[in-house]
């Protein structure tokens, strides 16, 4: 089985993108983050024609996400975090789908930091966190992946000096998300590339594609009873090259049955 995530960045505008990679990889399951669509406007019948099936929970101009699988339908279990009862937010959705949990995010990205964004991604990341203790007390096999916007190590970015100030890389980030680590999920990616090098993002500006200057925000993370069944992972770097791409890659986690 593979499961994939694409932070998709507009599902309007790239929509033919999009479907390009799901017909060229064909993943059972594929979590969209920002598809900055209501949910009128979501797309699910351009899916259903290359046979997909969809929930998701949009938002008018930003955030959205989305799960889609391939001939089934993902039976939803939850939308948004408890906590902020008036968080409006469309970051995360949960369903149910060939035999797996499947969780799809969109963390708070932060910036400018210090201040009042940064503030609400520390507290999205502590919901999260109940939430996936909430997921591992029913020990099912489990992925929450999507776009965390969380530079987890130097080793994940191009150079750590030029993001040194980012909310993306600041020590609350990071010791939010290692502790997600010491819960005892997996970072399939990590664990496949200890060295680093692995990018999932690569900005529109100063030539970012071009140089190679990325960085690894996109993470799937995986209970101990999906971990022990993962086969392989990686990253479709090409289709962040190709004409109006999304300036993510989508990242992937193959599993065994």
């Amino acid at each position: 089985m593979k499961v994939a995530s694409f932070n998709i960045n507009g599902i309007k505008a790239r929509l033919p993108r999009l479907l390009e990679w799901l017909e060229e990889t064909r993943p059972q399951v594929a979590c969209l983050q920002e598809i900055k669509s209501q949910d009128e406007g979501f797309p699910a019948a351009d899916f259903e024609k290359i046979g997909y099936k969809a929930i998701w929970h949009g938002q008018k101009s930003f955030n959205g996400v989305a799960i889609l699988a391939d001939g089934e339908q993902p039976v939803e279990v939850q939308r948004g975090l408890a906590g902020e009862p008036e968080d409006d937010h469309s970051r995360y959705i949960e369903a149910d789908v060939f035999g797996i949990r499947v969780a799809c995010i969109y963390l708070p990205n932060g910036n400018p930091q210090p201040g009042p964004k940064f503030d609400y991604k520390l507290r999205w990341m502590e919901r999260l966190r109940d939430r996936m203790h909430a997921i591992a007390a029913e020990e099912v096999p489990a992925i929450v992946t999507g776009d965390y916007n969380v530079v987890p190590n130097d080793s994940d970015v191009w150079s750590p000096a030029a993001m040194a100030t980012d909310a993306l890389m600041q020590p609350a980030s990071r010791d939010a998300y290692a502790r997600l680590m010491a819960d005892g999920w997996t970072d399939a990616l990590h664990t496949h590339n200890p060295r680093g090098g692995v990018w999932t993002f690569w900005d529109y500006q100063a030539g970012a594609w071009q140089r190679d200057h990325g960085f690894r925000i996109d993470h799937a993370l995986l209970s101990p009873e999906l971990a022990d069944r993962l086969i392989d992972c990686g990253v479709d770097k090409a289709h962040r090259g190709r004409e109006k791409a999304s300036d993510h890659a989508p990242v992937w986690v193959r599993l065994r049955a």
